[in-house]
């Protein structure tokens, strides 16, 4: 199995691939001609969103050249063929969202299971990114959540890779949730004992033969000091 753990895929208010630190090439490097992709939903009983980002994607592809034969949405309506769908994809897109409602869906249809022995391509996207560590940081994201003693910030994930990954920084460092800093306040607390690779648009976690490197800009969040360890067009071997 190959992976690509995205903040965002996608340039800035477009659909088409983002290019920067080498995305497309390696895409193409793995993913070398015509191939059947599968959209795993973030939201399974409300998948608005997941649809557009499915409907979207076989023309930015297409323009990289690498056509989609085939591809599918899995929802809860048709989670009852999770196995066929997955068996028969080439690369699977874990698609953004809400972090604990994508995951709940993930665990209802024992995905990282199925995935075990899936020899394919993955394509994470922000919370589907999140979601494919062994143990998932769930950063909250809704009102309400920062302050809600029982939001649980730990969950169990597909186990793709060990490292905690932290999308959209540069969207994201200047918020505010439930009056306080996302990330002064909120996010570096939790990152006591613990370690956060975090992302921005454009850069990405690669995964492949046993060995993981981040491509582009990235920061280490860990015991509450941010450090910036990779700069855009770098490859940082973890």
């Amino acid at each position: 199995m190959v992976y690509f753990l995205t903040s965002s895929p996608c340039l800035p208010d477009s659909p088409s691939l983002n290019p920067v630190n080498g995305f497309v090439d390696e895409l193409r490097k793995v993913l070398p001609g015509p191939c059947r992709a599968l959209f795993v939903a973030s939201d399974p009983d409300n998948p608005e969103h997941t649809y557009r980002f499915f409907n979207d994607m076989p023309g930015s592809f297409a323009e990289i050249g690498i056509p989609f034969t085939q591809a599918d949405v899995l929802i809860r309506e048709n989670q009852d063929q999770r196995g066929e769908l997955i068996a028969n994809a080439d690369v699977i897109f874990l698609c953004g969202g809400h972090v604990p409602t994508q995951n709940r869906f993930f665990q209802d249809i024992a995905l990282r299971e199925r995935l075990a022995d899936w020899d394919g391509v993955i394509v994470g996207v922000s919370a589907g990114s999140m979601n494919a560590a062994d143990v998932v940081y769930a950063q909250p994201e809704e009102p309400g959540e920062a302050i809600d003693p029982d939001y649980q910030r730990w969950l169990p994930g597909l186990g793709l890779t060990k490292l905690m990954t932290i999308p959209h920084y540069n969207q994201d460092k200047d918020w505010t949730l439930d009056g306080m800093r996302l990330y002064e306040d909120i996010t570096y607390a939790d990152s006591m004992g613990h370690k956060f690779y975090i992302l921005v648009d454009g850069s990405y976690l690669l995964g492949r033969d046993g060995r993981e490197e981040l491509r582009g800009e990235a920061y280490l969040l860990e015991n509450g000091v941010l450090t910036q360890i990779g700069r855009e067009h770098d490859i940082t071997l973890l």
